[in-house]
């Protein structure tokens, strides 16, 4: 059985205090994108195995969420062997969640190929054990979080129409070191407010709190921002922690693969999408 694990950008992303836990209670909306990795999963004789194709993951990242959500359901429900498959076409260390979708792809086609019938309240309670952001792609659709990032509610928020642009500098961000840099506040507007303003008005009043921290030690990614504002962007935001930064504009700009030179690019039109 194959999925397409999806991506995301962050609109806004608000840091506002340090939990008990040593975790950090965080405001963001999250926005599907189109951008998608490739997973199959299929039953197996013998061990469980897993393959990777495509963009190659850092060392650390080889053995990868895609077993680990495997092992989790493992533990619960006897799952016989599989074999697993990833062919990745969204870079890791760029705040775009592909590593957190690939884990919650996993767990979706495991609940259809062993028909374990959890339902998606239950494949997000299991996402939530895998990583922060990992429950959205369980819903995969626009949600304003909270807590850790792990809790949701809608959003009724749309960008059809618009193209999106993505670009990635070859450089990544350590997000447990931004999170350990950042000075969290709790006093201002919420995004849940802020983001109901039109789009066009989103450059003077939605902030993402990590582009302090990361632009004055990546100087790159603060270059690519100021780049999309010049090219048009209406709105342009590091997402997540980065390193990769987002521009949303009215039209299709031009020359973008001459003006980033090696960076990753991805460009999308969003379409209606049934949410």
């Amino acid at each position: 059985m194959i999925s397409f694990p999806g991506s995301k950008i962050n609109i806004g992303l608000h840091v506002l205090n340090r939990r008990f836990d040593g975790y950090h209670n965080i405001e963001t909306v999250f926005y599907p994108l189109a951008l998608a990795d490739g997973l199959e999963i299929i039953p197996a004789e013998g061990n469980t195995e897993f393959s990777l194709s495509g963009l190659v993951l850092p060392e650390s990242g080889k053995s990868n969420l895609c077993i680990r959500a495997y092992e989790l359901l493992k533990r619960e429900y006897d799952l016989p062997p599989v074999r697993i498959h990833l062919h990745k076409k969204i870079p890791s260390g760029s705040g775009l969640g592909g590593g957190s979708s690939n884990a919650a792809n996993t767990l979706v086609l495991l609940d259809q190929i062993f028909h374990l019938e959890l339902g998606d309240e239950k494949l997000a309670g299991y996402a939530r054990k895998l990583g922060a952001d990992c429950a959205f792609f369980i819903y995969n659709k626009p949600l304003f979080a909270y807590n850790k990032g792990d809790r949701f509610e809608d959003a009724d928020i749309t960008l059809q129409g618009y193209h999106i642009i993505v670009v990635k500098p070859k450089t990544s961000v350590d997000t447990s070191e931004a999170y350990k840099k950042i000075k969290p506040a709790e006093n201002r507007k919420t995004l849940k407010e802020l983001v109901c303003q039109p789009v066009d008005q989103w450059k003077n009043t939605i902030e993402n709190d990590f582009e302090k921290i990361v632009f004055k030690e990546h100087s790159v990614i603060e270059k690519i921002k100021s780049s999309l504002y010049k090219k048009g962007a209406i709105y342009a935001s590091m997402t997540g922690s980065g390193s990769a930064v987002y521009g949303i504009f009215d039209r299709d700009p031009e020359n973008l693969d001459e003006h980033f030179g090696k960076c990753f690019i991805w460009k999308e039109k969003v379409k209606k999408q049934k949410f």
